[in-house]
C-alpha cells in the first residue's frame, strides 16, 4: 500500500523542514518530491503537511505517518537484507515450548521452510527446561520457550504477566486447597504457581499433570482445576481468572520472558536466520489463542 520510495520522500521532507532541501538532499526534483508526497497523500487520503510560502509543518496525521514510516521502511530493509543473503543449506534443529503448539509458530516455520528450502528442519516439542539442556548440551541448535527468573540465557523476545486460568464460571471456596492443573516438574509456570502458593500461604493440591498444553487445556476445561499460563497464550474456551473467581484472592504470579537461546558453540547462519524471522514476527506469538 505505501510505496517505500515515496515514505523516504516523506521522511526526508520532514527532517529537512521543506521540499526544496529535501530535494536537494535526495537529488531530485523539486516537483518530483512534490509529486511523492502528493502521492502519498493520495494513498492515505489524508493532507500530511501544511504548506504556505514560508514554511512546510507536519499535520496531525503526519506526525502519525512519521512513525508508521520508519517502522515499514526498517521492515522492508530487514526483508531486503533476509532475501538478499546467500542461500541457506544444511540441517537445522529447533526446539520450542508447548506454550506455541497451538500459536502462530507453525505458519512462521512454513514461510521459513519456503524461503530456505534447502534446509533440514527438525523440530522438537518438549518442556523448556528440557529444551534447554539439550541447546546448552549441543543437541539443539536454537530454542524458543520461557526462562525462569534470574537466568540470563537467551535473547528476550518479549515479556508477559502470568495469569491463573479456567473456565468461566469457576469459583475457588476459601476453605478448600486450590486445585492445580500442571505440567510435569521443572516446568517453568508450574514452578512459579507452587512457590507463589506456599509463599501466600494458600494450601494447594494437584489434580492434574500432563505433558502437553492440549492435555491442560482439556483437564481445565472439564473443570477439574485450574492451570497457569501467559495472558497472551491462554487457549480457547478458558479465561483468566478474576479475583472474584477465588473466596480467598490468588497471589500474583508476575511476569515471565520468553527468550531465544542458541547452542553455546558453532551457531548456524540457518538458525540466525530463523532467529531473526522469529523475532520480526514476535508480535504474532503474542496474538490471544481464544
Amino acid at each position: 500500500m505505501f510505496e517505500p520510495v515515496l515514505l523516504r520522500t516523506f521522511l526526508t521532507v520532514a527532517e529537512a523542514g521543506g521540499f526544496s532541501s529535501a530535494a536537494r538532499r535526495l537529488g531530485l526534483r523539486q516537483s518530483t518530491v512534490s509529486q511523492h508526497v502528493r502521492k502519498l497523500e493520495a494513498t492515505t487520503g489524508r493532507p500530511l503537511f501544511h504548506r504556505d510560502t514560508h514554511s512546510v509543518e507536519l499535520t496531525g496525521d503526519g506526525q502519525a505517518m512519521l512513525g508508521f514510516a520508519r517502522s515499514i521502511l526498517a521492515a522492508h530493509e530487514r526483508a531486503l537484507a533476509y532475501f538478499a543473503g546467500p542461500e541457506l543449506r544444511g540441517r537445522l534443529r529447533f526446539g520450542a515450548s508447548e506454550d506455541f503448539v497451538l500459536s502462530h509458530l507453525p505458519d512462521i516455520l512454513r514461510r521459513f521452510r519456503a524461503s530456505h528450502p534447502r534446509v533440514d528442519l527438525e523440530l522438537t516439542v518438549d518442556l523448556a527446561s528440557v529444551l534447554y539442556d539439550k541447546v546448552l548440551a549441543g543437541d539443539l541448535d536454537l530454542v524458543l520457550g520461557k526462562r525462569h527468573p534470574g537466568e540470563r540465557h537467551g535473547r528476550v523476545m518479549w515479556r508477559e504477566p502470568l495469569v491463573w486460568a479456567g473456565i468461566p464460571e469457576t469459583r475457588l471456596p476459601a476453605d478448600e486447597p486450590v486445585p492445580l492443573i500442571v505440567y510435569p516438574p521443572l516446568s517453568v509456570t508450574r514452578a512459579r504457581a507452587l512457590d507463589v502458593l506456599r509463599r501466600s500461604g494458600h494450601a494447594w493440591r494437584v489434580v492434574c499433570t500432563s505433558g502437553s498444553i492440549s492435555g491442560i487445556r482439556a483437564a481445565a476445561l472439564a473443570g477439574v482445576g485450574i492451570a497457569v499460563f501467559a495472558r497472551g497464550q491462554v487457549p480457547a474456551g478458558l479465561v483468566p481468572l478474576p479475583p472474584t473467581a477465588a473466596e480467598r484472592p490468588l497471589p500474583d504470579l508476575g511476569d515471565v520472558e520468553f527468550v531465544l537461546t542458541h547452542r553455546p558453540v558453532g551457531r548456524s547462519p540457518a538458525a540466525d536466520a530463523l532467529a531473526d524471522a522469529i523475532a520480526t514476527e514476535a508480535d504474532h506469538l503474542r496474538l490471544t489463542l481464544a
